[in-house]
Protein backbone atom coordinates (compact mmCIF):
# COMPACT_ATOMS: atom_id res chain seq x y z
CA UNK A 1 0.00 0.00 0.00
CA UNK A 2 2.54 1.91 0.76
CA UNK A 3 4.98 1.80 -2.33
CA UNK A 4 1.09 2.25 -4.38
CA UNK A 5 1.08 5.56 -2.68
CA UNK A 6 4.16 6.96 -3.49
CA UNK A 7 3.71 6.13 -6.74
CA UNK A 8 0.54 8.13 -7.23
CA UNK A 9 2.30 10.87 -5.48
CA UNK A 10 5.12 10.64 -7.94
CA UNK A 11 2.50 10.51 -10.60
CA UNK A 12 0.86 13.80 -9.54
CA UNK A 13 4.84 14.94 -9.51
CA UNK A 14 5.58 13.86 -12.72
CA UNK A 15 6.47 16.11 -15.09
CA UNK A 16 5.24 14.76 -18.21
CA UNK A 17 2.24 14.69 -16.28
CA UNK A 18 2.15 18.39 -16.42
CA UNK A 19 3.39 18.91 -20.02
CA UNK A 20 0.85 16.38 -21.50
CA UNK A 21 -2.31 18.52 -19.04
CA UNK A 22 -0.58 21.93 -20.86
CA UNK A 23 -1.10 20.33 -24.10
CA UNK A 24 -4.51 19.56 -23.27
CA UNK A 25 -5.50 22.96 -21.56
CA UNK A 26 -3.46 24.52 -24.62
CA UNK A 27 -5.88 22.65 -27.04
CA UNK A 28 -9.10 24.83 -26.21
CA UNK A 29 -6.85 28.25 -25.37
CA UNK A 30 -6.70 29.58 -28.95
CA UNK A 31 -10.17 30.57 -28.96
CA UNK A 32 -9.31 33.75 -30.61
CA UNK A 33 -8.93 31.40 -33.84
CA UNK A 34 -12.22 30.71 -33.64
CA UNK A 35 -13.39 34.48 -34.06
CA UNK A 36 -13.76 34.00 -38.27
CA UNK A 37 -16.49 31.63 -37.25
CA UNK A 38 -18.18 33.71 -34.64
CA UNK A 39 -18.24 36.84 -36.87
CA UNK A 40 -20.59 35.92 -38.89
CA UNK A 41 -23.10 35.52 -36.02
CA UNK A 42 -22.47 38.62 -33.72
CA UNK A 43 -22.64 40.52 -37.26
CA UNK A 44 -25.77 38.82 -38.36
CA UNK A 45 -27.61 39.10 -34.72
CA UNK A 46 -26.71 42.47 -34.05
CA UNK A 47 -27.08 44.02 -37.24
CA UNK A 48 -23.26 45.15 -37.56
CA UNK A 49 -21.35 46.27 -40.74
CA UNK A 50 -18.15 44.82 -41.84
CA UNK A 51 -15.94 48.02 -40.18
CA UNK A 52 -18.19 47.42 -36.88
CA UNK A 53 -17.04 43.55 -37.04
CA UNK A 54 -13.15 44.72 -37.73
CA UNK A 55 -13.39 46.73 -34.99
CA UNK A 56 -14.49 43.18 -32.59
CA UNK A 57 -11.33 41.76 -34.66
CA UNK A 58 -9.04 44.49 -33.42
CA UNK A 59 -10.39 44.19 -29.97
CA UNK A 60 -9.21 40.53 -30.06
CA UNK A 61 -5.90 40.66 -31.41
CA UNK A 62 -5.09 43.06 -28.96
CA UNK A 63 -6.60 40.89 -26.21
CA UNK A 64 -4.61 37.59 -27.37
CA UNK A 65 -1.14 39.78 -27.24
CA UNK A 66 -1.38 42.28 -24.52
CA UNK A 67 -0.10 39.94 -21.51
CA UNK A 68 1.44 42.33 -19.36
CA UNK A 69 -0.93 41.55 -16.51
CA UNK A 70 -0.59 37.85 -16.88
CA UNK A 71 2.91 37.75 -17.06
CA UNK A 72 3.43 39.98 -14.02
CA UNK A 73 0.42 37.87 -11.89
CA UNK A 74 2.04 34.57 -13.09
CA UNK A 75 5.35 35.40 -11.22
CA UNK A 76 3.99 36.58 -8.22
CA UNK A 77 0.86 34.54 -7.83
CA UNK A 78 0.58 30.35 -7.72
CA UNK A 79 0.20 29.35 -11.26
CA UNK A 80 -3.51 28.21 -10.32
CA UNK A 81 -4.43 31.25 -8.94
CA UNK A 82 -3.56 33.26 -12.67
CA UNK A 83 -5.11 30.05 -14.76
CA UNK A 84 -8.40 30.98 -12.78
CA UNK A 85 -8.68 34.84 -13.75
CA UNK A 86 -7.80 33.39 -17.18
CA UNK A 87 -10.88 31.11 -17.25
CA UNK A 88 -12.70 33.73 -15.30
CA UNK A 89 -12.35 36.12 -17.78
CA UNK A 90 -12.84 33.80 -20.57
CA UNK A 91 -16.42 33.03 -18.78
CA UNK A 92 -17.34 36.60 -18.49
CA UNK A 93 -16.24 37.96 -21.47
CA UNK A 94 -17.51 35.51 -24.11
CA UNK A 95 -20.35 34.56 -21.77
CA UNK A 96 -21.35 38.09 -21.89
CA UNK A 97 -20.98 38.28 -25.67
CA UNK A 98 -23.67 35.29 -25.71
CA UNK A 99 -26.02 37.02 -23.72
CA UNK A 100 -25.80 39.86 -25.87
CA UNK A 101 -26.16 37.96 -29.28
CA UNK A 102 -29.22 36.00 -28.04
CA UNK A 103 -30.89 39.37 -26.61
CA UNK A 104 -30.89 37.61 -22.73
CA UNK A 105 -29.40 40.75 -21.96
CA UNK A 106 -29.58 44.66 -23.46
CA UNK A 107 -27.52 44.74 -26.60
CA UNK A 108 -24.42 46.42 -25.07
CA UNK A 109 -22.92 49.65 -27.46
CA UNK A 110 -20.14 48.77 -29.78
CA UNK A 111 -17.38 49.95 -27.43
CA UNK A 112 -18.59 47.82 -24.85
CA UNK A 113 -18.75 44.95 -26.89
CA UNK A 114 -15.06 45.36 -28.10
CA UNK A 115 -14.25 45.66 -24.33
CA UNK A 116 -15.83 42.10 -23.85
CA UNK A 117 -14.09 40.11 -26.42
CA UNK A 118 -10.79 41.91 -25.39
CA UNK A 119 -11.49 40.67 -21.95
CA UNK A 120 -12.75 37.45 -23.12
CA UNK A 121 -9.53 36.68 -25.60
CA UNK A 122 -7.28 38.08 -22.81
CA UNK A 123 -7.97 35.03 -20.68
CA UNK A 124 -5.89 33.14 -23.47
CA UNK A 125 -2.87 35.09 -22.17
CA UNK A 126 -2.71 33.46 -18.76
CA UNK A 127 -3.54 29.94 -20.73
CA UNK A 128 -0.40 30.63 -22.81
CA UNK A 129 1.81 32.17 -19.70
CA UNK A 130 1.15 29.12 -17.68
CA UNK A 131 1.70 26.47 -20.19
CA UNK A 132 5.08 27.67 -21.11
CA UNK A 133 6.07 29.21 -17.85
CA UNK A 134 6.03 25.98 -15.82
CA UNK A 135 6.96 23.43 -18.58
CA UNK A 136 10.12 25.23 -19.34
CA UNK A 137 11.11 25.18 -16.19
CA UNK A 138 10.23 21.73 -15.75
CA UNK A 139 12.25 20.53 -18.79
CA UNK A 140 15.07 23.11 -18.84
CA UNK A 141 16.96 21.47 -21.39
CA UNK A 142 14.42 20.67 -24.03
CA UNK A 143 12.90 24.34 -24.12
CA UNK A 144 12.56 24.24 -28.27
CA UNK A 145 10.21 20.90 -28.81
CA UNK A 146 8.08 22.05 -25.40
CA UNK A 147 7.32 25.47 -26.54
CA UNK A 148 6.85 23.86 -29.88
CA UNK A 149 4.12 21.43 -28.77
CA UNK A 150 2.74 23.58 -27.10
CA UNK A 151 2.34 26.71 -29.05
CA UNK A 152 1.36 24.11 -31.74
CA UNK A 153 -1.78 22.73 -30.14
CA UNK A 154 -2.81 26.51 -29.28
CA UNK A 155 -3.04 27.04 -33.11
CA UNK A 156 -4.98 23.72 -33.41
CA UNK A 157 -7.35 24.73 -30.94
CA UNK A 158 -9.60 26.44 -33.36
CA UNK A 159 -9.76 22.61 -35.78
CA UNK A 160 -10.08 21.10 -32.24
CA UNK A 161 -13.18 22.99 -30.85
CA UNK A 162 -14.97 23.35 -34.15
CA UNK A 163 -14.92 19.63 -34.79
CA UNK A 164 -16.11 19.01 -31.45
CA UNK A 165 -18.93 21.96 -31.89
CA UNK A 166 -19.74 19.65 -35.26
CA UNK A 167 -21.03 16.67 -33.48
CA UNK A 168 -23.86 19.18 -31.47
CA UNK A 169 -25.93 19.51 -34.38
CA UNK A 170 -27.76 22.41 -33.56
CA UNK A 171 -29.52 25.14 -35.42
CA UNK A 172 -28.40 27.61 -32.62
CA UNK A 173 -25.35 29.10 -34.74
CA UNK A 174 -24.89 31.03 -31.29
CA UNK A 175 -24.48 27.90 -29.41
CA UNK A 176 -20.48 28.00 -30.65
CA UNK A 177 -20.36 31.46 -28.78
CA UNK A 178 -21.13 29.60 -25.64
CA UNK A 179 -18.62 26.79 -26.28
CA UNK A 180 -15.82 28.99 -26.52
CA UNK A 181 -17.01 30.83 -23.12
CA UNK A 182 -18.04 27.80 -21.30
CA UNK A 183 -15.66 24.82 -22.60
CA UNK A 184 -12.27 26.65 -22.46
CA UNK A 185 -12.71 28.01 -18.87
CA UNK A 186 -13.95 24.11 -17.54
CA UNK A 187 -10.89 22.73 -18.78
CA UNK A 188 -8.79 24.79 -17.56
CA UNK A 189 -10.34 24.94 -13.92
CA UNK A 190 -10.09 21.28 -13.95
CA UNK A 191 -6.11 21.59 -15.03
CA UNK A 192 -5.37 24.38 -12.62
CA UNK A 193 -4.01 22.10 -9.92
CA UNK A 194 -1.53 20.35 -12.04
CA UNK A 195 -0.04 22.73 -14.28
CA UNK A 196 2.94 23.71 -12.62
CA UNK A 197 6.65 23.34 -12.11
CA UNK A 198 7.66 20.59 -10.22
CA UNK A 199 11.02 20.01 -10.71
CA UNK A 200 11.85 18.64 -13.38
CA UNK A 201 15.55 19.30 -13.19
CA UNK A 202 15.55 16.81 -11.08
CA UNK A 203 13.63 14.43 -13.45
CA UNK A 204 16.04 13.72 -16.17
CA UNK A 205 15.69 10.23 -17.62
CA UNK A 206 17.45 8.42 -20.49
CA UNK A 207 13.87 7.68 -21.78
CA UNK A 208 13.20 11.39 -22.42
CA UNK A 209 14.09 10.74 -26.10
CA UNK A 210 11.86 8.10 -26.55
CA UNK A 211 9.09 10.04 -24.62
CA UNK A 212 9.26 13.23 -26.80
CA UNK A 213 9.04 10.63 -30.27
CA UNK A 214 6.30 9.84 -29.54
CA UNK A 215 4.68 12.91 -28.86
CA UNK A 216 5.91 14.17 -31.98
CA UNK A 217 4.31 11.24 -33.38
CA UNK A 218 0.71 12.05 -31.83
CA UNK A 219 1.78 15.48 -33.29
CA UNK A 220 1.72 14.06 -36.60
CA UNK A 221 -1.00 11.51 -36.53
CA UNK A 222 -2.94 14.25 -35.53
CA UNK A 223 -2.79 17.22 -37.66
CA UNK A 224 -2.54 14.08 -40.75
CA UNK A 225 -6.16 12.91 -39.43
CA UNK A 226 -7.59 16.81 -38.84
CA UNK A 227 -6.54 17.42 -42.39
CA UNK A 228 -8.16 14.27 -43.77
CA UNK A 229 -11.16 14.89 -42.04
CA UNK A 230 -11.36 19.19 -43.30
CA UNK A 231 -10.76 17.45 -46.80
CA UNK A 232 -13.84 14.46 -46.56
CA UNK A 233 -16.35 16.69 -45.17
CA UNK A 234 -15.06 19.73 -47.63
CA UNK A 235 -15.70 17.47 -51.05
CA UNK A 236 -18.23 14.84 -49.91
CA UNK A 237 -19.77 15.94 -47.03
CA UNK A 238 -19.97 13.48 -44.25
CA UNK A 239 -23.28 12.17 -42.07
CA UNK A 240 -23.86 12.31 -38.30
CA UNK A 241 -22.62 9.09 -37.36
CA UNK A 242 -19.52 9.30 -39.14
CA UNK A 243 -18.99 13.15 -37.35
CA UNK A 244 -19.18 11.23 -33.76
CA UNK A 245 -16.45 8.62 -34.91
CA UNK A 246 -14.36 10.86 -36.01
CA UNK A 247 -15.02 13.37 -33.08
CA UNK A 248 -14.26 10.29 -30.69
CA UNK A 249 -11.42 9.36 -32.74
CA UNK A 250 -9.89 13.16 -32.06
CA UNK A 251 -10.36 13.02 -28.35
CA UNK A 252 -8.70 9.60 -28.10
CA UNK A 253 -5.61 11.35 -30.08
CA UNK A 254 -5.50 13.94 -27.75
CA UNK A 255 -5.82 11.75 -24.14
CA UNK A 256 -3.36 9.17 -26.11
CA UNK A 257 0.19 11.08 -24.79
CA UNK A 258 -1.24 10.26 -20.97
CA UNK A 259 0.40 7.17 -21.70
CA UNK A 260 4.14 8.52 -20.95
CA UNK A 261 3.55 9.74 -17.30
CA UNK A 262 1.37 6.50 -16.36
CA UNK A 263 4.08 4.32 -17.55
CA UNK A 264 6.83 6.40 -16.37
CA UNK A 265 5.43 6.54 -12.77
CA UNK A 266 3.43 3.11 -12.21
CA UNK A 267 5.73 0.68 -14.58
CA UNK A 268 9.22 2.01 -14.09
CA UNK A 269 11.78 1.37 -11.34
CA UNK A 270 13.98 4.09 -12.18
CA UNK A 271 15.28 6.03 -9.46
CA UNK A 272 14.63 9.77 -9.98
CA UNK A 273 18.11 10.49 -7.77
CA UNK A 274 20.15 8.18 -10.04
CA UNK A 275 19.05 10.42 -12.97
CA UNK A 276 19.54 13.52 -11.23
CA UNK A 277 23.03 13.81 -12.50
CA UNK A 278 22.40 13.73 -15.37
CA UNK A 279 21.43 17.81 -15.97
CA UNK A 280 25.00 19.33 -17.16
CA UNK A 281 26.53 21.09 -14.23
CA UNK A 282 26.68 24.86 -15.73
CA UNK A 283 23.23 24.92 -15.90
CA UNK A 284 21.85 22.97 -12.66
CA UNK A 285 21.51 26.33 -10.91
CA UNK A 286 19.08 27.45 -13.22
CA UNK A 287 16.37 25.23 -11.63
CA UNK A 288 17.37 25.50 -8.09
CA UNK A 289 18.39 29.58 -7.82
CA UNK A 290 20.77 31.20 -6.57
CA UNK A 291 20.78 31.43 -2.47
CA UNK A 292 23.22 34.49 -0.51
CA UNK A 293 25.25 31.83 0.70
CA UNK A 294 26.85 31.74 -2.89
CA UNK A 295 26.69 35.25 -3.44
CA UNK A 296 31.04 35.60 -3.36
CA UNK A 297 31.25 32.82 -5.89
CA UNK A 298 28.86 34.39 -7.97
CA UNK A 299 30.96 37.69 -8.10
CA UNK A 300 34.32 35.60 -8.10
CA UNK A 301 32.58 33.32 -11.31
CA UNK A 302 31.70 36.99 -12.62
CA UNK A 303 35.31 38.06 -12.50
CA UNK A 304 36.42 34.72 -14.24
CA UNK A 305 35.02 36.05 -17.06
CA UNK A 306 35.97 39.00 -17.41
CA UNK A 307 39.77 38.22 -17.35
CA UNK A 308 39.53 34.93 -18.56
CA UNK A 309 41.28 34.96 -22.95
CA UNK A 310 38.66 34.92 -25.07
CA UNK A 311 40.65 31.95 -27.28
CA UNK A 312 39.17 29.77 -23.50
CA UNK A 313 35.77 29.73 -24.92
CA UNK A 314 36.95 27.98 -28.43
CA UNK A 315 38.60 25.06 -26.11
CA UNK A 316 37.72 21.88 -25.88
CA UNK A 317 35.33 21.21 -23.21
CA UNK A 318 37.14 19.58 -20.86
CA UNK A 319 39.88 21.88 -21.56
CA UNK A 320 38.06 25.26 -21.00
CA UNK A 321 36.57 23.42 -17.81
CA UNK A 322 39.91 23.25 -16.40
CA UNK A 323 41.70 26.74 -17.57
CA UNK A 324 38.40 28.61 -16.14
CA UNK A 325 38.79 26.43 -12.77
CA UNK A 326 42.66 27.47 -12.57
CA UNK A 327 41.35 30.82 -13.24
CA UNK A 328 38.70 30.63 -10.41
CA UNK A 329 41.05 29.25 -7.94
CA UNK A 330 43.56 32.14 -8.13
CA UNK A 331 40.75 34.82 -7.54
CA UNK A 332 40.02 33.67 -4.88
CA UNK A 333 43.32 33.15 -3.24
CA UNK A 334 44.01 36.86 -4.34
CA UNK A 335 40.78 37.52 -3.06
CA UNK A 336 41.71 35.75 0.22
CA UNK A 337 44.77 37.86 0.73
CA UNK A 338 43.42 41.17 -0.30
CA UNK A 339 45.74 41.31 -3.70
CA UNK A 340 42.70 42.35 -5.78
CA UNK A 341 39.42 43.62 -5.09
CA UNK A 342 36.32 41.45 -6.61
CA UNK A 343 33.96 43.80 -8.85
CA UNK A 344 30.49 43.52 -8.07
CA UNK A 345 28.11 42.69 -10.87
CA UNK A 346 26.21 45.56 -11.96
CA UNK A 347 23.82 43.48 -14.10
CA UNK A 348 22.88 39.98 -15.21
CA UNK A 349 24.85 38.55 -18.23
CA UNK A 350 23.16 36.86 -21.16
CA UNK A 351 22.02 32.83 -20.52
CA UNK A 352 20.80 34.64 -16.76
CA UNK A 353 17.66 35.43 -15.66
CA UNK A 354 16.72 38.90 -16.26
CA UNK A 355 13.99 40.90 -15.73
CA UNK A 356 12.00 42.43 -18.26
CA UNK A 357 13.86 46.40 -17.67
CA UNK A 358 16.89 44.74 -18.09
CA UNK A 359 16.51 43.05 -20.75
CA UNK A 360 14.95 45.79 -22.72
CA UNK A 361 17.99 48.22 -22.69
CA UNK A 362 19.56 44.94 -24.36
CA UNK A 363 20.35 45.05 -28.16
CA UNK A 364 19.66 41.73 -28.41
CA UNK A 365 16.31 41.54 -27.15
CA UNK A 366 15.32 44.06 -29.59
CA UNK A 367 16.79 42.56 -32.44
CA UNK A 368 14.54 39.26 -31.45
CA UNK A 369 11.22 41.50 -30.95
CA UNK A 370 11.96 43.31 -34.40
CA UNK A 371 12.90 40.17 -36.01
CA UNK A 372 9.95 38.67 -34.71
CA UNK A 373 7.84 41.82 -35.83
CA UNK A 374 8.68 41.27 -39.21
CA UNK A 375 8.49 37.71 -40.15
CA UNK A 376 5.46 37.17 -37.70
CA UNK A 377 3.78 40.51 -38.82
CA UNK A 378 3.71 39.93 -42.52
CA UNK A 379 2.51 36.33 -41.79
CA UNK A 380 -0.36 37.20 -40.07
CA UNK A 381 -1.44 39.69 -42.39
CA UNK A 382 -1.44 36.51 -44.94
CA UNK A 383 -4.21 34.81 -42.74
CA UNK A 384 -5.99 37.70 -42.10
CA UNK A 385 -6.52 38.43 -45.90
CA UNK A 386 -6.13 34.83 -47.22
CA UNK A 387 -10.01 35.50 -48.14
CA UNK A 388 -9.42 38.19 -50.36
CA UNK A 389 -6.03 36.33 -51.44
CA UNK A 390 -7.93 33.67 -52.75
CA UNK A 391 -10.65 35.20 -54.63
CA UNK A 392 -8.54 37.75 -55.93
CA UNK A 393 -6.87 34.95 -57.77
CA UNK A 394 -9.93 33.36 -59.04
CA UNK A 395 -11.06 30.71 -55.62
CA UNK A 396 -14.72 30.90 -54.83
CA UNK A 397 -13.80 29.18 -51.58
CA UNK A 398 -11.10 30.12 -49.25
CA UNK A 399 -11.97 27.95 -46.35
CA UNK A 400 -10.08 25.11 -47.75
CA UNK A 401 -6.80 27.70 -47.58
CA UNK A 402 -7.48 28.84 -43.97
CA UNK A 403 -8.22 25.25 -42.56
CA UNK A 404 -4.81 24.14 -44.85
CA UNK A 405 -2.68 27.14 -43.32
CA UNK A 406 -4.07 26.28 -39.95
CA UNK A 407 -2.60 22.76 -40.01
CA UNK A 408 0.73 24.51 -41.63
CA UNK A 409 1.23 26.70 -38.93
CA UNK A 410 0.86 23.92 -36.62
CA UNK A 411 3.62 21.58 -38.18
CA UNK A 412 5.66 24.63 -38.21
CA UNK A 413 5.42 25.05 -34.46
CA UNK A 414 6.21 21.52 -34.16
CA UNK A 415 9.01 21.75 -36.51
CA UNK A 416 10.55 24.50 -35.61
CA UNK A 417 10.89 23.49 -32.04
CA UNK A 418 12.61 20.40 -33.18
CA UNK A 419 14.74 21.65 -35.72
CA UNK A 420 15.67 23.96 -33.53
CA UNK A 421 16.58 21.63 -30.47
CA UNK A 422 19.19 19.51 -32.59
CA UNK A 423 20.64 22.89 -33.82
CA UNK A 424 21.59 24.13 -30.27
CA UNK A 425 22.46 20.44 -28.96
CA UNK A 426 24.05 19.07 -31.54
CA UNK A 427 25.87 21.97 -32.54
CA UNK A 428 25.78 24.45 -29.85
CA UNK A 429 24.84 26.56 -32.54
CA UNK A 430 22.35 30.07 -31.65
CA UNK A 431 19.14 29.11 -32.10
CA UNK A 432 18.20 32.34 -34.19
CA UNK A 433 19.81 30.48 -37.09
CA UNK A 434 16.56 28.48 -37.10
CA UNK A 435 14.51 31.88 -37.13
CA UNK A 436 16.24 33.33 -40.20
CA UNK A 437 15.88 30.17 -41.91
CA UNK A 438 12.05 30.29 -41.66
CA UNK A 439 11.90 33.63 -42.47
CA UNK A 440 13.52 33.03 -45.87
CA UNK A 441 10.83 30.20 -46.37
CA UNK A 442 8.49 33.39 -45.86
CA UNK A 443 10.21 35.63 -48.22
CA UNK A 444 9.64 33.21 -50.73
CA UNK A 445 6.33 32.82 -49.52
CA UNK A 446 5.53 36.16 -49.91
CA UNK A 447 7.63 36.40 -53.26
CA UNK A 448 5.29 33.14 -54.62
CA UNK A 449 1.66 34.96 -53.97
CA UNK A 450 2.98 38.14 -55.60
CA UNK A 451 4.25 36.60 -58.93
CA UNK A 452 0.86 35.13 -58.91
CA UNK A 453 1.76 31.55 -61.17
CA UNK A 454 -0.43 28.21 -61.03
CA UNK A 455 -0.43 26.68 -57.33
CA UNK A 456 0.28 29.98 -55.74
CA UNK A 457 -1.90 29.48 -52.80
CA UNK A 458 -0.87 26.28 -52.32
CA UNK A 459 3.01 26.74 -52.40
CA UNK A 460 2.39 30.23 -50.51
CA UNK A 461 0.45 28.82 -47.68
CA UNK A 462 2.58 26.08 -47.16
CA UNK A 463 5.53 28.22 -46.90
CA UNK A 464 4.17 31.08 -44.86
CA UNK A 465 2.21 28.54 -42.66
CA UNK A 466 5.15 26.79 -42.19
CA UNK A 467 7.17 29.54 -41.25
CA UNK A 468 4.95 31.83 -39.14
CA UNK A 469 4.61 29.06 -36.79
CA UNK A 470 8.41 28.21 -36.50
CA UNK A 471 8.44 31.48 -35.18
CA UNK A 472 6.73 30.78 -32.06
CA UNK A 473 8.25 28.08 -31.13
CA UNK A 474 12.13 29.66 -31.91
CA UNK A 475 11.43 32.91 -30.13
CA UNK A 476 10.23 31.91 -26.30
CA UNK A 477 12.88 29.04 -26.11
CA UNK A 478 15.39 31.72 -27.70
CA UNK A 479 14.16 34.16 -25.45
CA UNK A 480 14.35 31.61 -22.47
CA UNK A 481 18.02 31.13 -23.08
CA UNK A 482 19.36 34.10 -23.69
CA UNK A 483 17.48 36.07 -20.97
CA UNK A 484 16.67 33.44 -18.22
CA UNK A 485 13.66 31.31 -16.88
CA UNK A 486 12.63 33.65 -14.12
CA UNK A 487 10.79 35.89 -15.83
CA UNK A 488 10.37 34.51 -18.59
CA UNK A 489 6.22 35.54 -18.47
CA UNK A 490 6.67 38.95 -18.77
CA UNK A 491 9.46 38.64 -21.02
CA UNK A 492 7.30 36.14 -23.39
CA UNK A 493 4.33 38.37 -23.02
CA UNK A 494 6.03 41.37 -24.29
CA UNK A 495 7.86 39.83 -27.49
CA UNK A 496 3.66 38.77 -28.15
CA UNK A 497 3.07 42.67 -28.88
CA UNK A 498 4.92 42.08 -31.91
CA UNK A 499 2.86 39.99 -33.69
CA UNK A 500 -0.04 42.62 -33.33
CA UNK A 501 2.07 45.11 -34.11
CA UNK A 502 3.53 44.03 -37.05
CA UNK A 503 -0.39 42.99 -38.50
CA UNK A 504 -1.25 46.64 -38.03
CA UNK A 505 1.30 48.39 -39.99
CA UNK A 506 1.20 45.57 -42.57
CA UNK A 507 -2.44 44.72 -42.87
CA UNK A 508 -4.31 47.77 -41.06
CA UNK A 509 -2.26 49.85 -43.47
CA UNK A 510 -0.37 48.61 -46.20
CA UNK A 511 -2.43 45.49 -47.45
CA UNK A 512 -5.77 46.97 -46.61
CA UNK A 513 -4.79 50.53 -48.11
CA UNK A 514 -3.18 49.26 -51.67
CA UNK A 515 -6.41 46.61 -51.89
CA UNK A 516 -8.43 49.62 -51.67
CA UNK A 517 -6.62 51.68 -54.22
CA UNK A 518 -6.50 48.98 -56.60
CA UNK A 519 -10.24 47.96 -55.81
CA UNK A 520 -11.39 51.71 -56.46
CA UNK A 521 -9.47 51.61 -59.63
CA UNK A 522 -10.70 48.97 -60.83
CA UNK A 523 -14.18 49.65 -59.95
CA UNK A 524 -13.91 53.32 -62.01
CA UNK A 525 -12.84 51.72 -64.94
CA UNK A 526 -15.89 49.14 -64.99
CA UNK A 527 -18.29 52.20 -64.32
CA UNK A 528 -16.38 53.73 -67.35
CA UNK A 529 -16.80 51.00 -69.75
CA UNK A 530 -20.34 50.43 -68.84
CA UNK A 531 -21.11 54.20 -69.22
CA UNK A 532 -19.67 54.03 -73.12
CA UNK A 533 -22.22 50.83 -73.65
CA UNK A 534 -25.32 51.66 -71.98
CA UNK A 535 -24.87 55.35 -70.41
CA UNK A 536 -28.71 55.95 -70.28
CA UNK A 537 -29.93 52.83 -68.10
CA UNK A 538 -26.56 53.01 -66.19
CA UNK A 539 -26.81 56.23 -64.31
CA UNK A 540 -30.20 55.05 -62.80
CA UNK A 541 -28.46 52.47 -61.54
CA UNK A 542 -25.30 54.44 -60.11
CA UNK A 543 -27.59 56.80 -58.08
CA UNK A 544 -29.52 53.36 -56.97
CA UNK A 545 -26.54 50.84 -55.83
CA UNK A 546 -23.31 51.37 -54.25
CA UNK A 547 -21.32 48.12 -54.55
CA UNK A 548 -19.05 46.86 -51.75
CA UNK A 549 -15.66 47.45 -53.46
CA UNK A 550 -14.25 43.78 -54.58
CA UNK A 551 -10.39 43.80 -56.33
CA UNK A 552 -10.02 40.79 -58.97
CA UNK A 553 -6.69 39.32 -60.40
CA UNK A 554 -2.75 39.24 -59.35
CA UNK A 555 -2.74 42.95 -58.63
CA UNK A 556 -4.30 43.33 -55.46
CA UNK A 557 -1.55 41.89 -53.42
CA UNK A 558 1.10 41.97 -55.84
CA UNK A 559 2.78 45.61 -54.25
CA UNK A 560 1.98 44.33 -50.77
CA UNK A 561 3.33 40.65 -50.97
CA UNK A 562 6.34 42.35 -52.55
CA UNK A 563 6.81 44.53 -49.51
CA UNK A 564 6.55 41.97 -46.98
CA UNK A 565 9.10 39.64 -48.63
CA UNK A 566 11.28 42.67 -48.57
CA UNK A 567 10.64 43.14 -44.70
CA UNK A 568 11.04 39.36 -43.97
CA UNK A 569 14.73 39.47 -45.95
CA UNK A 570 15.24 42.35 -43.41
CA UNK A 571 14.26 40.35 -40.45
CA UNK A 572 16.73 37.42 -41.65
CA UNK A 573 19.23 40.09 -41.54
CA UNK A 574 18.56 40.94 -37.77
CA UNK A 575 18.13 37.35 -37.07
CA UNK A 576 21.92 36.75 -38.70
CA UNK A 577 23.57 39.35 -36.43
CA UNK A 578 21.59 38.11 -33.37
CA UNK A 579 23.07 34.72 -34.27
CA UNK A 580 26.83 36.65 -34.87
CA UNK A 581 26.38 38.31 -31.57
CA UNK A 582 25.20 35.25 -29.46
CA UNK A 583 27.20 31.95 -30.59
CA UNK A 584 29.58 32.71 -27.41
CA UNK A 585 26.57 32.35 -25.04
CA UNK A 586 25.25 29.18 -26.33
CA UNK A 587 28.80 27.66 -26.55
CA UNK A 588 28.08 28.28 -22.84
CA UNK A 589 25.05 26.58 -22.31
CA UNK A 590 25.78 23.69 -24.56
CA UNK A 591 29.26 23.18 -24.36
CA UNK A 592 31.06 22.50 -28.18
CA UNK A 593 29.39 20.76 -30.91
CA UNK A 594 29.17 17.48 -30.82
Amino acid sequence: MGEAGGRVRGFLRNRWLVFVAAMWMQSVAGVGYLFGSLSPVIKASLGYNQRQVASLGVAKDLGDSVGFLAGTLCAVLPLWAALLIGAAQNLVGYGWVWLAVTRRVAVPPLWAMCILIFIGNNGETYFNTAALVSCVQNFPKNRGPIVGILKGFAGLSGAIITQIYAIVHTPDDAALIFMVAVGPAMVVVALMFIVRPVGGHRQVRPSDGISFTFVYSVCLVLAAYLMGVMLLEDLVGLSETIMVVCTIILVALLLLPIVIPVILSFFSNDDENVYAALLPSPRREEASGSVPSEEQNEVILSEVEDVKPKDVDLLPASERQKRIAELQTRLFQAAAVGAVRVKRRRGPRRGEDFTLLQAMIKADFWLLFFSLLLGSGSGLTVIDNLGQMSQSLGFEESHIFVSMISIWNFLGRVAGGYLSEIIVKDYAYPRAIALATAQVFMAIGHFTFAMAWPGTMYIGTLLIGLGYGAHWAIVPAAASELFGVKNFGALYNFLTVANPAGSLVFSGIIASGIYDYEAKKQASQHLNSMLVTMPGRLLGMVSDTTPALKCEGAICFFISSLIMSGFCVIAVILSLILVHRTKIVYTNLYGTPR
